[in-house]
């Protein structure tokens, strides 16, 4: 019978075994806040790295303005500012300093400022860190806009209705550059909306007046093409002139038949002057009975002269009304030409910065330990939540 081999000595190295495998206290640590770990600490120290070893210092301008025109009288809405600016004969506008401020995160502001500004050299200095400066050296419009937008922030005060702008750069003396240059992009926009406005207004109204004025000398050319035509300088004078001498022969007649009557009562009717009166009644009765219907029949009637006439008259008077409107308007257009300028009032003007304020690393760390913390806390809620339920 084969006797099998003892085994005291593999009892005996069993427990050294089993304590080689037990892990560590400061790796069962490890494993038990692996998570804090990688979600919190882990970022947190790298962010701790990049802002002391890495980041470069970041140097801001800023500067303050408003745009301001003619005062209206109530600036109540502005607060003391406003009140302040109404006392000194402007007002400052709200719309177009909402309109600047749009047009200062533009993409055509970048595109104009590259005429001028050498902004793809100003965000790749030397000093500037890999992750702050500006990657490509030939960036397209589109990355340099948004880049652009990370280092230029312009925000609107709907109270004082200014508008705060705020440049970084890698250099104190760039950023006040850039600042500089934004200031007269943006002096350069209000003055073209000043223009703008202001010469449609004026051009419209000259438009007006021109119209007007043909319309003055259409008419006048219709009234004396009617003169021309009748004969007549002032037919409303002619006609009454002409009613006056049919009245006139109508008291002649009228008289002439009285008289007719008169002799008839104590003369002969074959007396020659009866037959005098005859002669001179037919003669007034028929120069009566040709000047009415000289009057109201034919194409020189009276009633049709009259009305074509008047008509030509009233078209005239009102030609003659809307140019003296016309030309009201443009003066007063004029008026408000002169009084009516927009332009950007500097309350701050750029400065070269003396020291670096960006990167703010320890708001940055804090802000990033405080989110972190809150994240595993939630995660680890959920989890503990997960787990609970599948036990």
């Amino acid at each position: 019978m084969k006797v099998s081999p003892s085994i005291k000595a593999f009892d005996a190295a069993t427990p050294a075994a089993a304590a080689q495998r037990r892990p560590s206290a400061l790796a069962r640590k490890l494993r038990k806040w692996r998570g804090l770990l990688l979600v919190v600490v882990l970022p947190t120290a790298l962010a701790i790295g990049y802002f002391t070893a890495v980041a470069a210092n970041q140097y801001a301008s800023e500067a303050r303005f408003f745009v301001r025109g003619p005062s209206s009288g109530n600036n109540n809405s502005m607060g003391a500012l406003g009140a302040m600016l109404g006392g000194a004969g402007f007002k400052a506008v709200p719309e177009d300093s909402m309109a600047v401020r749009e047009f200062l995160q533009s993409q055509d502001l970048v595109r104009e400022l590259r005429k001028s500004v050498d902004l793809v050299s100003i965000w790749r200095r030397p000093e500037a860190d890999l992750f702050a400066r500006l990657w490509l050296s030939e960036p397209s419009a589109e990355m340099l806009t948004r880049y652009y937008r990370r280092m230029v922030v312009a925000e609107f005060d709907s109270e004082s209705s200014t508008v705060s702008l705020l440049v970084r750069t890698f250099r104190p003396e760039d950023s006040k550059l850039l600042a500089e240059a934004l200031l007269r992009a943006s002096e350069n926009l209000v003055n073209r909306i000043s223009d703008r406005q202001r010469g449609d207004a004026v051009g419209n109204a000259r438009r007006e007046v021109e119209i007007a004025e043909r319309r003055v000398i259409a008419s006048r050319e219709a009234l004396t093409s009617f003169r021309q035509q009748g004969r007549a300088i002032d037919p409303t004078r002619e006609i009454a002139a002409s009613l006056e001498s049919v009245g006139r022969l109508e008291d002649a007649l009228s008289q002439t038949r009285a008289e007719l009557q008169e002799k008839l009562a104590y003369m002969r009717a074959d007396n020659p002057q009866m037959a005098v009166l005859r002669n001179r009644i037919a003669s007034l009765d028929t120069q009566i009975r040709a000047e009415r219907e000289r009057l109201t029949n034919g194409r020189g009637a009276a009633p049709e002269v009259l009305a074509g006439y008047e008509r030509l008259m009233l078209e005239r008077e009102f030609a003659d009304r809307q140019l003296a409107s016309a030309v009201t308007s443009l003066e007063t257009a004029r008026a408000d030409e002169a009084r009516q300028h927009l332009y950007v009032a500097r309350i701050t003007e750029p400065q070269e910065a003396e020291s670096a304020q960006y990167p703010k690393a320890t708001f940055t760390i804090v802000s990033l330990f405080a989110v972190l913390l809150v994240v595993y806390g939630i995660g680890s809620l959920i989890f503990a939540g997960f787990r609970e339920h599948a036990s």
